[in-house]
């Protein structure tokens, strides 16, 4: 088994990908090592390396956030150990209850909210998952979008620009009703 890396924007969070699925549906979020122990045998293994911090599941990446204290050179060959310790053992990625949904779509939404969620269905999440991260619609009032910021994107130095200089000008050009993209804790 072969594992490509790639750097993230977030200098904090690299990207592993492992050539096939990793999550089958929806996503995976892990910021303590205790709630990977219990829903995800994967993000369980990387939680054991020294200095991780956060473990995110994608569709074909699994992205690893390091302590800022901690070095990529040392790290990374433990985290590639981990991940291929996993799927040479033929345990699950994630075991029930772990993914969540990757939209929340109701049928009977406002026609800006549909809008604005096949925006950033369409264009927004991919652009941002080749980078290890996710951006997920949160909410909408009064003009202002909410976005909730996962895996890579979460704590990122270069997220504001993104979120501000890409995203709003993106939903302000396609649907007037926005104003403002904020991002949520």
């Amino acid at each position: 088994m072969f594992i490509q890396t790639e750097q993230t924007p977030n200098p904090a969070t690299l990207k592993f990908l492992p050539g096939k699925a990793v999550m089958d549906e929806g996503v995976a979020e892990f910021t303590e090592a205790a709630d990977a122990e219990r829903l995800s045998p994967l993000a369980s293994r990387v939680f054991r390396v020294e200095g991780v911090t956060g473990v995110y599941l994608g569709g074909d990446f699994i992205s690893v956030t390091k302590a800022a204290d901690e070095d990529w050179h040392l790290l990374k060959p433990a985290v590639l150990g981990a991940i291929m310790e996993h799927y040479l053992s033929g345990d699950p990625v994630a075991l029930a209850g772990a993914a969540i949904a990757s939209t929340d779509a109701v049928a009977d939404e406002d026609p800006t909210v549909r809008q604005i969620k096949e925006l950033i269905e369409t264009r927004v999440r991919p652009a941002v998952a080749q980078d290890g991260g996710d951006i997920v619609f949160h909410g909408f009032d009064r003009g202002v979008v909410f976005l909730h910021l996962r895996g890579a994107c979460s704590g990122c130095p270069s997220s504001i620009v993104t979120l501000k200089n890409g995203i709003e000008n993106l939903l302000k050009y396609y649907v007037p009703e926005v104003v403002e993209v904020r991002a949520i804790s």
